[in-house]
């Protein structure tokens, strides 16, 4: 690769279509995303559909900062849009990715960015087959964003989705929640406090693969992201028409978040996750698949954290620590703006 594609910043000329524009799409993007369907240089990608219903999902990312510890806005923009394709069950196949990039921006920064998307996209075995780039004058972005899409394959046989909770079924969750919205908190510059915490980025379809493996009759999964652990479960108590009851103390929250929240007056149920899911099984099967997600590395942490319960109003409750209950609502307003 030319060492001229990182040097210098992005200028109007990198998206006017000209030599530019061709010289940063074949030294940089192609070079760092190689396969065999994004090396034709189509407008689109060509490639055989495998057995089985497909998925499609779509997703952009305008993260601030773009880098964090245990990732950047690259590797987030390829595990998001695997884990939304993985939510159904599905294995995800192909990526695409669009970068809208603000005049200006260091081209070291970009190459960083795409070096560890593809990098990401290698890891999780989904190559990024075709993609897109745009220019923005000085002041009209900031700095990059990227739009990634991604389609897989749901095998026969498998039935998940956010309508299909039903009373006593089990909720499971697979680590611990807040990691990524306190990371991406703790990192803003008004803020002045550290820790050590890390965000939970992570491609979740490996875990997937095992949980449906070991529990075919899996009814539901959810990463949840903005919103926390508690949009998820009113997302899901909405679609499926019933309630839920979590246990405070079941639900594993690391202290560092836990000691942020309280410092800055936020509930972790309502803080981003970026690397854990949610699952809802018949209750026959929750030890069997809590078994099966505690033996993959990304759910090591995974707990049974509640049931689905019969409440016509579809109310999202939780027991608390100290023995009484109170209703998890969905979040008012923007707690963490730029989270993913």
């Amino acid at each position: 690769m030319s060492t001229g594609s990182r040097q210098g910043r992005v200028e109007m000329t990198h998206g006017g279509g000209g030599r530019a524009m061709a010289r940063l799409v074949e030294e940089l993007f192609v070079a760092a995303f190689d396969n065999d369907l994004l090396r034709r240089r189509d407008d689109q990608a060509q490639f055989a559909a495998p057995t089985g219903r497909m998925v499609m999902s779509t997703d952009s990312f305008v993260i601030s900062p773009l880098f964090f510890p245990g990732g950047d806005i690259g590797s987030l923009a390829v595990h998001g849009t695997v884990n939304d394709v993985a939510m159904a069950g599905a294995r995800p196949l192909y990526l695409s990715a669009a970068f809208i990039l603000e005049e200006g921006f260091p081209l070291a920064d970009l190459g960083r960015i795409v070096d560890s998307m593809a990098a990401a996209s290698k890891e999780a075995g989904v190559p990024v087959v075709t993609g897109d780039t745009k220019v923005v004058e000085r002041g009209k972005g900031d700095g990059v964003f990227i739009t990634t899409a991604g389609v897989g394959m749901v095998p026969d046989g498998v039935e998940i989705g956010g309508d299909r909770a039903r009373p006593g079924d089990a909720v499971l969750i697979s680590g611990t929640i807040g990691d990524h919205g306190m990371t991406i908190l703790s990192l803003r510059e008004s803020l002045g406090f550290e820790t050590g915490l890390r965000s939970d980025s992570a491609a979740l379809h490996g875990l997937v693969a095992d949980m449906v493996a070991s529990v075919p009759g899996l009814r539901c999964l959810r990463d949840p992201t903005r919103g926390g652990l508690a949009a998820t479960m009113n997302e899901i108590a909405g679609l499926s028409g019933v309630g839920m009851m979590l246990d405070e103390a079941a639900i594993p929250v690391r202290a560092e978040v836990r000691a942020a929240c309280e410092l800055l007056g936020l509930d972790p149920l309502h803080v981003a996750n970026e690397g854990k899911l949610v699952a809802i099984c018949p209750p026959e099967n929750a030890d069997r698949l809590l078994a099966a997600m505690r033996a993959h590395p990304l759910g090591a942490q995974a707990a049974i954290i509640g049931r689905v319960t019969d409440d016509p109003h579809h109310f999202v409750q939780m027991e608390t620590a100290f023995g009484g209950r109170r209703i998890v609502d969905w979040l008012n307003g923007e707690q963490l703006p730029r989270i993913c």
